[in-house]
């Protein structure tokens, strides 16, 4: 169970990374098309090496937690995607006390993204993992996954509650 949660929790983690990506379409720093050719356009710029720069979670009524460590969003052409996220123990025990337990300070998560771009959100698909289920934490998988793309082309990824409160905000850079 505690495995389960782990992934759920690196998996809501990566659905972020990886919508923040998407935003990039119609956004400076990334490109600007509609219809399928935006979505396709999209997969081409989220594809590659994504390094961490920040990733804050707000947990239900507990002080937010900034994740202390290093971590990396790999995107291929397919929509295929795979986080992995290494915190210090420090960040790991408050994690853990928030309900997002990590395997040894790594949240891990391998799954497929699909694009909406009308929405500018991710839907993620994740290995072992149904598409939907009931909301469970700040990193639950079902959660929209909100993108956007800075000037200077930081991926801003933003999971927010039933009410519109923030649950997880994760910037990228890409990697050289």
């Amino acid at each position: 169970m505690r495995l389960m949660k782990t992934r759920v929790g690196l998996c809501a983690a990566i659905v972020v990374l990886a919508a923040g990506a998407s935003g990039a379409l119609g956004q400076k720093g990334g490109p600007v098309e509609t219809g399928r050719r935006s979505t396709d356009a999209a997969r081409r710029y989220l594809e590659g090496r994504w390094g961490l720069l920040t990733y804050d979670i707000y947990p239900h009524k507990r002080p937010a937690i900034r994740l202390n460590g290093h971590g990396s969003l790999t995107f291929d052409r397919f929509g295929n995607l795979d986080v992995q996220i290494r915190v210090d123990p420090e960040t790991a025990a408050l994690l853990d006390a928030a309900g997002i337990p990590s395997a040894n300070g790594i949240l891990s998560i391998v799954g497929r993204v699909v694009v909406d771009m009308q929405a500018r959100t991710l839907t993620y698909f994740f290995e072992g993992q149904p598409p939907l289920g009931a909301p469970s934490g700040p990193l639950a998988l079902n959660r929209p996954r909100h993108w956007r793309v800075d000037d200077d082309g930081v991926l801003t990824l933003i999971t927010k509650g039933d009410a519109g409160e923030l649950l997880s905000v994760g910037r990228w850079q890409k990697a050289p």
